[in-house]
């Protein structure tokens, strides 16, 4: 198993502090209309999970399965930035949260494919 010491730093960080605004939207949300609880669901699991590949990754068995925890990760923000959208444009987000949200999330995907480009020229 090879321990990639990942916290503190900028992925780390970020893609938890993700997490957690995600948790605090859900939770907002939740009190508004049960008929889009499917939806607020949806982005809670996404939304978390980016944060939960990125730290599972960090006691990846081989550098291949450290890219491959990262993909997920990207995999799964980039859902979250579909749902994201989706609350926008039904108008359950508002401009100012959908902004400050899809910056945050944006962030994070640049991150992962920075993280993911530089494994895989380690491991070619």
């Amino acid at each position: 198993m090879i321990h990639y010491n990942r916290e503190g730093g900028p992925l780390h960080t970020k893609s938890y502090a993700f997490a957690v605004r995600i948790v605090n939207m859900f939770m907002h949300f939740t009190s508004n209309d049960w008929k889009l609880q499917a939806i607020y669901t949806q982005v809670l699991k996404s939304g978390t999970s980016v944060s939960a590949n990125v730290h599972e990754s960090e006691f990846a068995q081989s550098p291949s399965d450290f890219a491959s925890k990262l993909h997920i990760a990207l995999k799964e923000a980039n859902e979250t930035m579909n749902w994201l959208n989706l609350l926008h444009d039904t108008g359950v987000l508002d401009e100012k949260g959908f902004e400050s949200m899809a910056s945050d999330c944006n962030e994070v995907i640049a991150l992962l494919i920075s993280s993911i480009k530089t494994i895989k020229k380690k491991i070619n």
